[in-house]
């Protein structure tokens, strides 16, 4: 019998079978941030296991609240900056040279097809595009990765997702995962790996395969996997050149990670995005989603653009694109936080931060702080916001504040009609 890429990966993985069903796999990376981490690290030092497994296979960042915005926030900083220092963490990012854990360390080159890899952070799925089985876990688990380097797992049931057609155009990623979510249902993928796969994947950039991988979660998997191409290969290529003679070499090697066309899936799902329109959700759960046209005339009170979702420099240019020669609509905020200080330079010297300036947007540092209503753009009651992130849980940015979710094309005509609009890269308006 076939298996199927989740399979491959624990096979290659496990250094124990305690139960036939649970498989505790060897981990290539344990990635942190200053939120779930410090918890972990103080249970450590209370029981007497201050120790990493290995500084070098440990990533850690500040990034969710940054600069800390109050004594609490800070003391969470000062907890992972000691802690890094004390343990020689090699890639510790703290402010200034920070950003958004699930851009930041992808493009650090940090992951790679065929690792396992596990965060104190839901969206850990997002490192899936690159062909690795990366999960959010919680603060045991953690733990018990920061010292021993391993993880414990079910047996991963995987639900096969073949994305098929050609995208219209003015419609994205973002809108292809929100229409399999609104399909699938927040608990659709529950406990299984989604893999994703059909000539969508294949014309899509890595950018954009983790705005699809980012987002399996909040249809409940635990971790959605692209099959690694040559794609992965030449984003990978300037941090695997000295691994392999040449970038073919290094595709036939991540081959062994490709599923066997013989495996076996809980679930085939073909999804036909040919006549996809731009997608936004409407109420207070990723599944309530609708065609941007059924929301038109919506009125918002702030569009923000950024996240781990849609932050980086394609989602920029697309925005961009859109605000050129526009000023945003006077009853709106609009708030852009460029994922890393990487993507910020880069959208500096191509003069996007210019025009979104020009437009009326406030630009902030690297953060997550708004997506999770900590920092820098927290709603308050009763107030709207257009937001490329991935969450529109009741409260989710501020208590009593309403999130839709859309692709940042979408975020940037809304922002400028002052109410939910389709964009005029999208034809069928």
């Amino acid at each position: 019998m076939g298996q199927t890429i989740a399979q491959k990966i624990f096979e290659s993985h496990v250094v124990d079978r305690p139960t036939p069903d649970t498989y505790v796999l060897r981990l290539d990376a344990v990635f942190c941030h200053e939120i779930t981490t410090p918890m972990a690290i103080n249970d450590l030092v209370a029981r007497g296991k201050d120790r990493v497994f290995d500084s070098t296979r440990i990533k850690a960042v500040i990034d969710h609240v940054t600069p800390a915005k109050d004594s609490k926030t800070a003391t969470q900083g000062k907890i992972l900056r000691e802690w890094a220092r004390r343990h020689a963490i090699v890639d510790f990012f703290d402010i200034g040279r920070n950003g958004v854990c699930h851009a930041l360390f992808p493009e650090k080159g940090f992951v790679r097809p065929g690792y396992t890899v596990i965060m104190g952070d839901s969206h850990t799925c997002t490192h899936g595009a690159f062909g690795a089985f990366a999960a959010g876990v919680g603060t045991t688990d953690l733990e018990v990765g920061i010292l021993k380097g391993v993880c414990a797992f079910r047996a991963p049931s995987s639900l096969r997702i073949d994305i098929t057609g050609t995208l219209p155009a003015g419609v994205f990623a973002k809108d292809v995962i929100l229409s399999i979510i609104g399909r699938l249902g927040v608990n659709g993928a529950t406990d299984k790996v989604i893999e994703f796969h059909g000539p969508v994947i294949g014309a899509m950039t890595m950018e954009e395969r983790m705005t699809l991988c980012n987002m399996a979660v909040e249809a409940g998997a635990t971790c959605g996997i692209c099959p690694p191409d040559r794609t992965t290969v030449d984003y990978l290529w300037p941090f695997i050149k000295d691994d392999f003679d040449s970038p073919e070499a290094a595709l036939e090697a991540y081959r062994r990670f490709a599923p066997d066309e013989d495996a076996v899936y809980d679930r085939i799902v073909t999804h036909d995005v040919a006549a996809l329109a731009p997608q936004a959700t409407f109420g207070y759960k990723p599944d309530n989603v609708k065609d941007v046209s059924e929301l038109v005339g919506t009125p918002v009170d702030q569009v923000y653009i950024g996240s781990c979702t849609n932050g980086r420099i394609e989602d920029l240019r697309i925005a961009a694109q859109i605000l050129k020669g526009h000023t945003i609509h006077p009853r709106v905020r609009g708030i852009v936080s460029p994922a890393t200080p990487r993507i910020y330079d880069q959208a500096l010297r191509e003069g996007i931060i210019a025009t979104f300036m020009e437009a009326g947007f406030c630009v902030t540092n690297p953060t997550c702080g708004a997506c999770l209503g900590m920092s820098n753009g927290v709603l308050a009651e009763g107030e709207v916001c257009a937001a490329t992130t991935n969450r529109n849980f009741n409260g989710r940015m501020g208590k009593g504040g309403m999130v839709h979710l859309m692709s940042p094309a979408t975020a940037a005509a809304t922002a400028i009609a002052g109410t939910i609009a389709n964009s005029d890269l999208y034809g069928g308006r």
